[in-house]
């Protein structure tokens, strides 16, 4: 496995890419987003002042990485807009950036989402989410998606997101929403966990296996205990309804953390979290859809930070072209004592 600093800045806290997104082309370009303040060395996160986002892009697969400050992205907020024209969801430059409330960067209670179609070098936006927060199912629900989409054609779109009580942190739960016309209007179609469902379910990780059939690993968490896991859903109606398949893996204290999941071109399933408990990023494949997973592959486990936190995780993932695996997340060590984001590069066991 192959560790690199893919963003270091001394005296500053960059984190979060879970929370911001992950972008890849032909050609392997990828576009990551994270979040970045002051350090401070306090409980929780070492983080003040303004937190600002930020685009780190590789055109070497993860090798290289540069940073970048769109001007038109995020960090110029005003209040979202009803989205007019209609663009093509599947051009070759395309990305879709979902922004909610309730963590670092954002705040919309409502959701929105910008429009990039030059590989994020310029976005449109906000746009406002309209049709979810008004329909039955959401309605008085404040919105907290992260970025999870999966793109079905040049006007359609399903879109996977989360909602909750104002009043209540933790009460997330995750549902599933479809666009036909190129974001102009989402529809709610189901609850991937439902808010009967007795623990904190956000930031799903979505992927398709086959046209009808969609893998899901969603983080959890027991709000009376503080530990988290990661759980598989799985859909076969193209999203109408989903049932639960598995308990991927451990995510700790600390409010746990969230899953990536990527299918690879050997069709296995990769699915990377942090475990904050034991201070260790880790992967975990599936050759069955998600029903059932292989042994842990610890990814690296060693954690140093200069405040003595176990803040870190918040993965994206990525296939190559080559096979090789691209796992970006904010991490600390001894050499960059405060918190940074880091890629682990490597080929799985098995793959063809």
């Amino acid at each position: 496995m192959h560790h690199i600093v893919a963003y270091a800045l001394s005296g500053c806290f960059a984190g979060w890419p879970a929370n911001n997104g992950l972008w890849a082309w032909e050609g392997d370009e990828i576009v990551v987003g994270c979040s970045v303040g002051d350090f401070q060395a306090q409980p929780g996160h070492s983080v003040t002042g303004h937190i600002r986002s930020v685009l780190l892009r590789s055109r070497d697969g993860g090798e290289s990485w540069t940073a970048e400050e769109p001007q038109d992205y995020l960090n110029d907020p005003h209040p979202p807009a009803a989205l007019a024209e209609e663009s093509d969801w599947t051009g070759d430059g395309f990305a879709l950036r979902v922004v909610g409330t309730g963590y670092h960067g954002t705040d919309e209670p409502r959701g929105g989402f910008y429009l990039s179609e030059d590989r994020g070098h310029t976005w449109r936006g906000p746009y406002r989410l309209d049709g979810p927060t008004g329909c039955a199912p959401l309605d008085g629900l404040e919105m907290t998606p992260r970025t999870d989409y999966l793109v079905g054609g040049a006007r359609e779109c399903l879109l996977f997101g989360s909602a909750r009580d104002p009043e209540t942190w933790g009460s997330d739960r995750v549902f599933c929403a479809r666009t036909a016309d190129a974001g102009r209007t989402f529809q709610f179609v189901s609850w991937m966990v439902p808010p009967s469902d007795a623990y904190r379910a956000v930031m799903p990780s979505t992927v398709r296996c086959s046209p009808n059939v969609m893998v899901s690993a969603v983080r959890r968490r027991d709000m009376s205990t503080d530990q988290g896991w990661i759980d598989a859903y799985g859909s076969t109606d193209n999203g109408g309804s989903w049932s639960y398949l598995s308990r991927v893996g451990e995510t700790g204290g600390w409010n746990g953390n969230p899953p990536a999941l990527v299918r690879l071109r050997d069709r296995r399933l990769c699915c990377v979290y942090g475990d904050r408990t034991r201070r260790q990023m880790v992967a975990r494949f599936s050759r069955y859809e998600g029903r059932s997973w292989d042994a842990p592959v610890i990814l690296r486990d060693d954690f140093h930070s200069v405040d003595g936190e176990p803040d870190l995780g918040y993965p994206r993932i990525f296939q190559r072209a080559d096979g090789c695996l691209v796992a970006v997340y904010y991490w600390a060590t001894r050499d960059h004592p405060q918190q940074h984001i880091a890629a682990t590069l490597w080929f799985p066991a098995g793959s063809s």
